[in-house]
């Protein structure tokens, strides 16, 4: 099985300091919902591991995420895509669960979902804690530009053997030429 995890905000879409609240507030990065698309049709099973704090913060609901999700599944659907799956955690920073990143958790239910072993699965994400917490697991870590990206890659201290593309398009570019 070929399998792909890849954080949402600032790889999949568009990130906000701000927080991506609404629907309204969710847009694709350009590129990102084909390059999905690519990897579905190459018989990819493609997986979102997600902080999304913003609900423990108040700042939109469960019931908000999943519309949002449901935006971002719809049109990656367009695009002829498919995500095989969604792995959020909603905790804040402060409540000490075993699955917001850098925490392995999400990964953990990940590699239980699929009964694999996550060794050398390509993790993408724009943040540390995102590289973090695929590393833990023994994922490939890359990074993105996009998002929080740059500033991650300006701060260091990234994991050893982390791959860095401008954005997950690119990735995608290089792992389907390498098949």
């Amino acid at each position: 099985m070929k399998l792909a995890i890849l954080d949402r905000d600032g790889v999949i879409n568009e990130d906000s300091d701000d927080y991506i609240k609404t629907p309204d507030e969710w847009h694709a990065v350009p590129g990102s919902l084909e390059a999905i698309a690519r990897l579905s049709r190459a018989g990819w099973r493609v997986v979102v591991a997600s902080n999304q704090s913003g609900v423990a913060r108040g700042y939109y609901s469960m019931e908000t995420l999943n519309e949002i999700h449901a935006k971002m599944r719809w049109e990656l659907a367009q695009a002829g895509g498919f995500l095989d799956a969604i792995f959020v955690c909603t905790h804040g920073p402060e409540d000490g669960c075993r699955c917001r990143k850098p925490a392995p958790g999400l990964f953990e239910d990940i590699a239980y979902r699929y009964d694999v072993s996550l060794k050398n699965v390509p993790a993408v994400g724009d943040s540390l804690r995102d590289l973090e917490a695929a590393t833990a697991l023994g994922c490939a870590p890359w990074l993105v530009r996009s998002g929080k990206g740059l500033r991650t890659l300006q701060r260091g201290g990234l994991p050893p053997g982390t791959e860095i593309r401008d954005n997950l398009a690119a990735i995608v570019d290089e792992w389907l030429a390498g098949e």
